[in-house]
């Protein structure tokens, strides 16, 4: 039986030497170790040993099955290794190439140009105020005292939604909501996106951008507007620049002016910029009507107040030196990524 045994492990030593692959490793593990394999052959001839030869056998037997697992393990782990190291060649990273690089995104000129004018004004101590694109008529006409049939509506060219509901012409009627919902004093700002029905071009677009601001008080009156406006000119365009109110007429305010800045291109002398007039329009301005603080509830006898919008767009043309609208609505990467 020793004799047999030890002609069991040679053979499987040599099996396991010249297996090629893994799948060959298992079909040695069956040949030697499976349930009708050799070792398992010697353990059911031993039924015809003597009681003192079987112990002696089964100790043998046992021996030779775990030194032969033990070689097909050694075995199995070359194989494994061999695998390992062939799959790091077929994928192995140079990791001296140069890496991708990824393109980041720019803030557009309108998201900066609204940044930086909030800046401005939380620094002047004011707060922002928003409100839904979607507005009421009565909140972006009436109360403000453009009653309808009146022909300011027809200048906005509105998208109407139906009879009461309409696109928001303008950012006004946030200032409606925070007259009706905030206590006084208010100091607020209301920048946000306006929708008018304008054919696209160089000068004009169905969707834009504003800011309007109001401040609500006792005793405020045309000189902290005229004040203001200069603080906020010279903070945008530069601490030379001066402001120029002339007399205009708007709904809700009332007096009224179109406000111009002494031209950053030429400081005032005359280009083609300002068309040689020396000052550029950049916003409209005026004293809150009375009766606009009226309707929102506030006693126009006890406090006063001004407004003034300015087009987002326009000041982000100035500022950068666009010279047509379309490109801020284009979403070229070109264009952007100078910003």
């Amino acid at each position: 039986m020793k004799e047999k045994l030890e002609q069991l492990e040679i053979n499987a030593n040599s099996l396991i030497v010249n297996a090629k692959s893994l799948k060959e490793l298992e079909d040695v593990r069956l040949k030697m170790l499976g349930k009708k394999g050799e070792l398992t052959s010697v353990l059911r001839g031993m039924a015809s040993l003597s009681s003192e030869e079987r112990p002696k056998v089964g100790q043998m037997v046992n021996d030779l099955r775990s030194r032969i697992e033990e070689k097909l393990s050694d075995a199995e782990n070359i194989f494994a290794n061999e695998a390992l190291n062939r799959k790091l060649e077929e994928e192995a990273l140079d990791i001296t190439l140069p890496g991708k690089s990824r393109l980041l995104g720019h803030k557009h000129p309108i998201t900066l140009t609204i940044e930086s004018l909030s800046e401005i004004f939380l620094g002047m101590g004011y707060q922002i105020a928003e409100g839904p694109d979607i507005e009421l008529d009565r909140n972006n006409f009436e109360l403000l005292n453009i009653p309808k049939g009146h022909p300011a509506r027809d200048v906005q060219d509105t998208f109407y939604i139906d009879d009461d509901i309409v696109l928001r012409t303008h950012t006004s009627p946030v200032q409606v909501r925070v007259m009706q919902s905030q206590s006084l004093p208010i100091r607020v700002i209301c920048p946000g996106r306006v929708y008018r029905s304008d054919t696209a071009d160089a000068t004009h677009s169905p969707v834009f951008h504003q800011l309007e601001g109001l401040v609500v008080d006792k005793g405020i009156t045309m000189g902290d507007l005229i004040g203001t406006l200069q603080t906020v000119a010279a903070k945008i365009f530069g601490e030379n620049t001066k402001v120029r109110l002339r007399p205009h007429h708007f709904q809700f305010t009332e007096p009224s002016a179109e406000v111009d800045v002494t031209c950053w291109e030429c400081g005032g002398k005359g280009c083609r910029v300002c068309k040689n007039e020396g000052f550029v329009e950049i916003l409209g301005a005026g004293m809150v009507n009375p009766r606009v603080l009226q309707m929102s509830g506030i006693d126009p006898e006890v406090y006063s107040g001004f407004a003034f919008g300015l087009g987002i767009e326009r000041i982000a043309s100035c500022k950068y030196n666009i010279d047509s609208l379309k490109p801020l609505f284009e979403n070229d990467i070109r264009f952007l990524s100078q910003f």
